[in-house]
C-alpha cells in the first residue's frame, strides 16, 4: 500500500475506500463488465472536502488519479493500472436544488443523468441532454467530455447547459463558481477550460445546469430517402418550415436501419426496408393540436416536393419511445467482447455522404471485418460508425482506425465529436487539433496539474508535441 493511500484511509476512514477482494466486484468500463479492475484502491468521497483531501495527499506524493463516473465512455478514459487510485464520485449523486424562477438545478458530479431529466420533468421542466447511456452516466462526466446526444441541434453540447461549476485542482484548491447567471463576462469563463478536458485539469464536483421549459408537444416520424442530397436539402427545408421546433435528425444508412429492426432486436421497423437512408426527425413545441397537423403538413408538403419518398409518424407516446429506441439500442452491432470499435467523428454536412460510402467500401477490403454501420446526428455533422471484426489484432485495429480518421485532415474534421480523446485517440489528435493548439493544452496541463497526477496520458503525452 502506498503512503498516499495509507494517509487518505487514515483521514476518510475504511467506509470510504474500497481495497482488495471488494475490488473483485469493480470494473474498469460498463461495456466490459467482465473485467477486473485494476488499481491499488477505489475512493468513495462523500463531500467536495473529501475530494479536496484525496486531491492535496496525492499530490504531496505524486499518486496518480484515475476518475470514475458512469463508466460509460467509449476512448478508454476510465483504465487504470496497480500504481493507480481511482476516485468514484457515485457517491455524490444529490440533486440539491431545482429552482424555477431561474430554470436552473444544482447537482452534485455523481448524479445520474435520467435522475437529472426525471427531476427537471418533476417540476414541469427540461433538461435536454439526452443519449443512449442516459441511465448510467453521470452528470460530472457529461461536463468533463462534453458529451452531446441527439438533441444537439436545437440545445447545443453540454457545455451550452451548464452555468456555474464547483471544480477541484490537482493540488486540492476548490474553485468555486456556482452562479445561476447566463450572461457574466467578468473575466475568463473559467468554467468552459473544464468542461471537456476530460478530468485532466481538475475534479467537477458540482454544477448548475440551465433547465429549459417543458415543451408541451412532441411530434417524431421516420423518414426515407434514396438520395442523400435530397436528405441534406429536407433538413434545411424542414428546420426551416417547422419555425425552431426541429430538435433531431438523426440518420441511419440501410444496413445500420435494418440491423437495429431485425433479431435479435426486439424492434420491429416502422418503414420497410427499401430505402439507401432513413432518419429520425423530432419537433418539440408549445401547442399540441397544432403542432400536430403543421407537423404533418410539413412532411406531406416534403414527399410532394419529392424532397422524401415516405415517412411514418408516430401516433403515441408509445410510438415515440419505440422510435427512439431503435436509434439508441445500438448493442445489437456487435460481434462480442471488445470484438468491435468505434467511432465518432465529425465533418462538414456536405462531405458526409462521400466520406461515408467511402469509408465503409475500404473497411469491406478488410477480410476481418464482418460488417460496418454508419448512423449518426447528422443535422450537427456527427456520424458514428461501429465496425464488428473477428479479431482483436492490434495491427488490424489501427488499419482500421487509420482508414476512419486518416481523410478528417483535409475535410477539417474531427476524430472525436463528442466522446473525447481519452487514451484510445492520443495518436490521432493532430489529425483536429495544430501543433500550437497541443502544445497549448500541455502548458495548461503543466500550469494546472504540474505533478500530472490527474487523469494522466489522456487527451495528451506531456512529453510529445
Amino acid at each position: 500500500m502506498g503512503e498516499a493511500l495509507s494517509k487518505i484511509i487514515k483521514q476518510l476512514g475504511d467506509e470510504k475506500v474500497v481495497l482488495g477482494a471488494s475490488l473483485k466486484d469493480r470494473y474498469p468500463h460498463i461495456w466490459q463488465m467482465d473485467e477486473p479492475l485494476n488499481t491499488q484502491a477505489v475512493i468513495l468521497p462523500g463531500s467536495t472536502k473529501d475530494v479536496s483531501l484525496i486531491c492535496k495527499i496525492c499530490n504531496e506524493h505524486k499518486q496518480t488519479i484515475i476518475l470514475h463516473g458512469g463508466l460509460t465512455n467509449l476512448v478508454g478514459a476510465t483504465i487504470s493500472d496497480s500504481k493507480d487510485i481511482v476516485v468514484s464520485l457515485e457517491r455524490l449523486n444529490n440533486i440539491l436544488e431545482v429552482d424555477e424562477t431561474s430554470r436552473t438545478m444544482t447537482v452534485e458530479a455523481g448524479a445520474i443523468l435520467e435522475n437529472v431529466q426525471n427531476a427537471a420533468d418533476e417540476k414541469d421542466m427540461l433538461f435536454p441532454l439526452n443519449f443512449g447511456a442516459k441511465g448510467s452516466a453521470q452528470i460530472g462526466g457529461c461536463i468533463s467530455s462534453n458529451a452531446g446526444g441527439m438533441r444537439v441541434l436545437k440545445y447545443g453540447m453540454t457545455r451550452n447547459q451548464v452555468l456555474g461549476i464547483e471544480a477541484v485542482l490537482a493540488d486540492g484548491t476548490v474553485i468555486n463558481s456556482m452562479k445561476k447567471i447566463i450572461k457574466d463576462n467578468s473575466g475568463y469563463d473559467l468554467k468552459h477550460m473544464f468542461i471537456g478536458s476530460e478530468g485532466t485539469l481538475a475534479i467537477v464536483t458540482k454544477a448548475v445546469l440551465r433547465l429549459r421549459e417543458k415543451p408541451s408537444s412532441r411530434n417524431c416520424a421516420f423518414v426515407g430517402f434514396n438520395n442523400f442530397e435530397k436528405l441534406t436539402g429536407f433538413l434545411k427545408y424542414a428546420d426551416k418550415a417547422l419555425g425552431g421546433k426541429l430538435s433531431c435528425f438523426e440518420v441511419m444508412w440501410n444496413s445500420t436501419y435494418k440491423t437495429l429492426t431485425s433479431p435479435p432486436s426486439t424492434l420491429a421497423p416502422p418503414l420497410d426496408y427499401q430505402y439507401k437512408y432513413y432518419v429520425l426527425i423530432e419537433a418539440l413545441g408549445g401547442y399540441p393540436d397544432q403542432d400536430s397537423t403543421h407537423f404533418s403538413e410539413v412532411l406531406e408538403t416534403a414527399i410532394n416536393q419529392e424532397l422524401i419518398l415516405d415517412a411514418v409518424i408516430a401516433n403515441s407516446a408509445s410510438d415515440h419511445n419505440w422510435f427512439f429506441n431503435i436509434r439508441e439500442d445500438v448493442s445489437v452491432m456487435k460481434a462480442g467482447p471488445g470484438y468491435d470499435q468505434h467511432f465518432d467523428i465529425s465533418l462538414p454536412i456536405n462531405k458526409i455522404s462521400e466520406y461515408v460510402e467511402s469509408t465503409i467500401q475500404q473497411l469491406k477490403t478488410i477480410d476481418q471485418v464482418i460488417k460496418a454501420f454508419a448512423f449518426g446526428h447528422l443535422a450537427d455533422g456527427n456520424i458514428h460508425f461501429i465496425v464488428m471484426k473477428s479479431s482483436l489484432d492490434r495491427d488490424l485495429k489501427n488499419k482500421i482506425n487509420d482508414i476512419v480518421y486518416a481523410p478528417l485532415a483535409k475535410l477539417r474534421g474531427s476524430v472525436s465529436a463528442e466522446h473525447g480523446i481519452g487514451l484510445d485517440k492520443k495518436a490521432y489528435l493532430p489529425i483536429s487539433r495544430s501543433v500550437d493548439e497541443i502544445q497549448l493544452m500541455i502548458s495548461l496541463k503543466k500550469t494546472i496539474d504540474p505533478n500530472n497526477i490527474l487523469n494522466p496520458g489522456r487527451i495528451l503525452d506531456l512529453n510529445k508535441v
